[in-house]
Order: C-alpha cells, then sequence, then structure tokens
C-alpha cells in the first residue's frame, strides 16, 4: 500500500484580532492562512497534514511539490523513521532548517494520520498516552498592537473568555503592565521575536525582573545566538525560545549553552511529530519544561494536541487570540473555556469538513502523483 499521491492546498479565512491587521515578513496579515498537505496510499486511505505556514507558503509549497513529495511518492507510509531520514540526507545541502523541513513536516503528521487510521488508533495512543482530559490553554495575542488600550482590552477579554495564561507580542513594559493592571492573576509572557542584540536584550531583561513574567520569549536576534539568550537569561526572567530551531541538535545547543527554562518546538517547523518526540524526550531528560509552539488552525495544531496529551505531564497549548469564521477544522482548533478537546477517533481524528474545505480554500489544490 505505497504512497501514491500527495497533494497541496491553502485554507485562506479572515480574521479579526482584535485591533489593526499587522504586516508580516512585508505583507498585509488580514487572513489566516493554512498550507495543507494530504497524502494519499493505493488502498484510497488519506492522511492529513500541516506544513509551516503564514508567510512562508509560496516557499514551503514549492518545496512540497518539487522536491519533498517525489522524494516519498512509491514509499511505504508507515517507515516513517525511514523517510525522514531519506529526505533529510536529500536535502541537507539546501538548509537544515527553513522550507524543505516545514514541507517534511507536514507529510510526516499525515503519515502519523495515517498509521494511526490503519492501525485504528488515536495518534495520543500510539505515542504511548491514556485517554486524556481537555487541555489547558493560554491566549496568544497577535503583535503588534503597539497601543496600550488594545492591549488593555484583549488581554482583559481574554482572561474573562477563560485563559488563566496571556501572551503579549509587544516590545515594551508599558504593555506588560498595563496587562498586569487588568489580569493581576495571570500569568502573563511576553514575546518580542527576535527585537533585540544580547545587550538591548539584556536591560529589557533586568528592567522586567520585578514583574512576574512567566516568560520573556525570543529575546535576541539571531534566535541561534544560544550565548547572547544565556546572559539575558542570568538577569532573573525566565527565557521561552524553539520555534526556529532547527531539530534536535538545535535544541541540545540551546539546553548545553543554559539558554531557556520553556522550550517550544512547532510540529510544523521542526520535522513533524518524531522530531518532536525526540526533543521532548531531551529537554525531559535535563529538566526543561516543554510548551509546543502552535498557532496554527488545521492539523498541525491537533497533531499538537495528540503529543502533548501523551507525553507532557503539565500540558499547555498555545492558541492565536482571535476571532474567525467557520474552519474545516472545527471544533478540535477552538477552545471552550480555555481549553480544547482532544480527538479521539484514529489518527488524528479531524478529516476536514468537505463542504467548508471546497468553499474556504484559496485556488485549486495541486496533486503530485506516483508515475
Amino acid at each position: 500500500m505505497p504512497i501514491t499521491a500527495v497533494e497541496t492546498s491553502v485554507v485562506s479565512l479572515p480574521y479579526d484580532m482584535g485591533g489593526p491587521h499587522p504586516r508580516f515578513a512585508g505583507q498585509l496579515w488580514d487572513r489566516m492562512e493554512t498550507l495543507l498537505v494530504r497524502v494519499e496510499t493505493s488502498d484510497g486511505l488519506v492522511g492529513w497534514g500541516e506544513a509551516f505556514g503564514h508567510a512562508a507558503i509560496p516557499a514551503t509549497r514549492a518545496a512540497l511539490e518539487g522536491i519533498v513529495a517525489p522524494l516519498v511518492l512509491g514509499a511505504d507510509p508507515g517507515d516513517i523513521e525511514g523517510l525522514g531520514r531519506r529526505v533529510a540526507h536529500a536535502t541537507h545541502l539546501l538548509g537544515r532548517n527553513g522550507p524543505h523541513t516545514y514541507a517534511w513536516s507536514g507529510v510526516e503528521i499525515a503519515l502519523w494520520d495515517l498509521l494511526g487510521k490503519r492501525a485504528g488508533l488515536p495518534v495520543w495512543r500510539l505515542l504511548g498516552g491514556a485517554e486524556p482530559p481537555p487541555l489547558p490553554a493560554y491566549a496568544s495575542l497577535l503583535h503588534y498592537y503597539d497601543d496600550l488600550d488594545l492591549v488593555a482590552r484583549n488581554t482583559e477579554a481574554a482572561w474573562k473568555a477563560g485563559y488563566r495564561a496571556v501572551k503579549l507580542h509587544e516590545t515594551t513594559r508599558d504593555a506588560v503592565l498595563t496587562a498586569r493592571t487588568v489580569a493581576p492573576e495571570a500569568s502573563l509572557m511576553l514575546d518580542v521575536n527576535c527585537a533585540w542584540t544580547p545587550p538591548v536584550a539584556r536591560d529589557m531583561a533586568a528592567s522586567l525582573a520585578g514583574d512576574r513574567l512567566f516568560w520573556l520569549e525570543e529575546p535576541v536576534f539571531p534566535p541561534e545566538d544560544t550565548a547572547g539568550l544565556a546572559g539575558v537569561r542570568a538577569r532573573g526572567v525566565p527565557i521561552a525560545a524553539g520555534e526556529n530551531t532547527a531539530g534536535l541538535f538545535g535544541f541540545k545547543a540551546l539546553i548545553e549553552a543554559g539558554a531557556i527554562d520553556y522550550a517550544q518546538p512547532s510540529v510544523t517547523k521542526v520535522g513533524g511529530i518524531a522530531e518532536m518526540v525526540r526533543v521532548i524526550r531531551l529537554c525531559q531528560a535535563h529538566g526543561v519544561t516543554v510548551v509546543p509552539h502552535s498557532p496554527y488552525f488545521g492539523p498541525g495544531f491537533v497533531a499538537t494536541l495528540h503529543v502533548a496529551a501523551a507525553l507532557l505531564e503539565r500540558p499547555m497549548i498555545e492558541l492565536l487570540w482571535l476571532e474567525m469564521e467557520p474552519s474545516p477544522f472545527d471544533p478540535w482548533i477552538r477552545a471552550r473555556d480555555g481549553h480544547f478537546a482532544v480527538p479521539r477517533a484514529p489518527g488524528l481524528g479531524c478529516d476536514p469538513d468537505p463542504g467548508l474545505l471546497a468553499r474556504t480554500r484559496r485556488g485549486e489544490p495541486v496533486r503530485i502523483e506516483r508515475r
């Protein structure tokens, strides 16, 4: 039952983020777009995955359709480890992080969906987990409001909606203090998206040291500057990072440098579920807490739920704070009272609604078939 086809498509949905839409990688970010990967086998079974994503979609899709998909056509879909090695070796000269890794991540997630469907088991069970309760979430406010009134309004709204933890995408201490005034009991995180050089980041961390931040996220540019991150961490604020880290050995470097308190592997970027599991095991062996990066609205998000439910003792799931039209992957991408249900059906348990998929898709799908 080899892989006979890989198909890509993009779901595009308008959204309201509680403020003006930002620009992301030079583009107006006024639609939430998801790059879907559909993998089909010779017996007609279908698995769904998601590859990163957002402004990276054109590059990731090109890597997927031009290189990664042809590498997996005709292969055994259950040989996830072997295929991962094949793709990694074939693409390593093209970069150990970025579009080709993102593309493989989407295929790999779909292979786990297929594996679970064929076994009649949900992914969390394949990973050795027990039947999970709803998982607590934190509200990740989109960047940057740059307006303290909007920071206050959205933080308060997230708290009232049941989120006990809220992440700001801002770059000022004033934003943290403003959020604290409207949600004094909330766990507050600050993600600055690699805004500062290490000297500036150290000064900012020192100024934030008494503000009870749950963590300061990616304070240093470039993100792979592990020594710079360690220097910021020494100023007394817990540090979170990892969404831009290249796989297991990237996280190994962060841990060995003493750079992080919270590791944030991203299943659609790091190489899929198997690589995410390896990262989690490494972090657990070194006493580093894992809080996955998951600003997605498709199979990548649902894969995060499965992995967190199976492997994390105290999971906490990131969800972008926004209002969005009905999605093909409802209800699994929607929180209720600040928590997410985990699917019980085989595989990921989140096959898209066909009508909504057709209605929300941007353009036509591209199908790469075995010849």
